[in-house]
């Protein structure tokens, strides 16, 4: 599973968690503005935004999970299994297959509003990139500094929501995780009130417990609930520093490490877990992509600005997955 989020100070970040049992090749991926993509139904797309984000990168294809165009519009696709319905060609509709959707969309889209027009006559298709890489299954987090929005296509047909928080995960339907986040509007990040019994003395024996009742099961409503109470009371400094420090906090309190999401054994007994591979936050004003993995957690970071954007070809980097330790007493080298 995944969870994405926004978060805004002086400039303004989009990123995610990629949780997932396995991880594929991918790296921090620049895509310049000539890169050719020859669309299964929708023509050639040869000239474009340059985009930045995480890729798996296919003969020169980016197969991006996450991504920000110069404009600084983001996108992000998670995980929707059961839900996502793609469909085949539609006549009279924008036929995009699945895995071409961050590039159409990113490519030619400055900001939400640009966005929202295009998804009204899009069809996202059945089409596989390869038959060794079939569809997979998502739904689709768009966001400018202004607004936010989900895009989903069930068997119901495409449904752009709203999304005054800045936050998504997977499973159920968009409509259902703000629905349920309802259950919570009592929590708080403030001492609480006494609203059980006027008259009754009753003293917070604890810090922390206005937000008494936020859930902190893996579960992606549960984590939808976190990181929307994370993210939403969330204060830092509007430096680049404390900005992207806050936002892998906000990230952090719902990733998942390995052992507690299993989800099958190996013959051996071995557990297959799920936990996350990656956390990303990109500047989107900036367009410098920032991350860290499961076993790095120092932040790393590409600027899009200091590779040649008029290009016509991909340009990857591979993540930094070693740990990182900064000694502060290095033995002497004389001794």
């Amino acid at each position: 599973m995944c969870t994405a989020a926004t978060y805004k100070t002086k400039d303004f970040y989009f990123g995610r968690n990629l949780d997932l049992e396995f991880s594929y090749h991918e790296t921090v991926t620049v895509t310049p503005r000539n890169k050719v993509f020859a669309l299964r139904h929708a023509g050639q797309l040869d000239h474009h935004y340059a985009l930045i984000g995480m890729a798996f990168v296919v003969g020169d294809y980016p197969l991006y999970y996450d991504a920000t165009n110069e404009k600084g519009l983001s996108m992000a696709g998670l995980n929707f299994p059961g839900n996502a319905h793609y469909n085949k060609v539609v006549e009279g509709k924008d036929n995009v297959a699945s895995f071409e959707l961050v590039p159409w969309l990113l490519g030619q889209c400055a900001n939400v509003e640009e966005a929202k027009t295009l998804l009204e006559r899009i069809n996202i298709t059945d089409d596989a990139f390869s038959k060794e890489l079939q569809p997979s299954p998502l739904h689709w987090m768009i966001a400018d500094k202004n607004q936010t929005i989900v895009f989903e296509q069930t068997v119901n047909g495409g449904k752009i929501y709203d999304n005054p928080v800045g936050v998504m995960t997977n499973n159920p339907t968009f409509d259902y995780h703000l629905l349920h986040l309802a259950d919570y509007m009592n929590a708080s990040a403030d001492v609480p009130e006494n609203k059980l019994a006027k008259g009754v003395q009753f003293n917070a024996y604890s810090r922390g417990m206005g937000g008494f009742g936020i859930p902190g099961d893996l579960s992606s409503a549960s984590r939808f609930v976190k990181v929307a109470f994370t993210k939403m009371n969330s204060i830092s400094g509007d430096s680049e520093s404390a900005s992207i420090s806050q936002f892998f906090k906000i990230l952090g309190s719902v990733e998942q490490q390995k052992g507690c999401c299993r989800l099958s054994y190996e013959d051996d007994g071995t557990p297959v877990c799920e936990y996350t591979i990656y956390s990303s936050c990109c500047n989107t004003d900036k367009g410098i992509y920032y991350y860290t993995t499961y076993e790095n957690s120092q932040i790393s970071a590409v600027d899009m600005h200091n590779e040649d954007l008029d290009g016509s070809s991909t340009i990857s980097y591979e993540l930094v997955k070693d740990q990182q330790i900064n000694y502060q007493n290095k033995p002497n080298a004389a001794e």
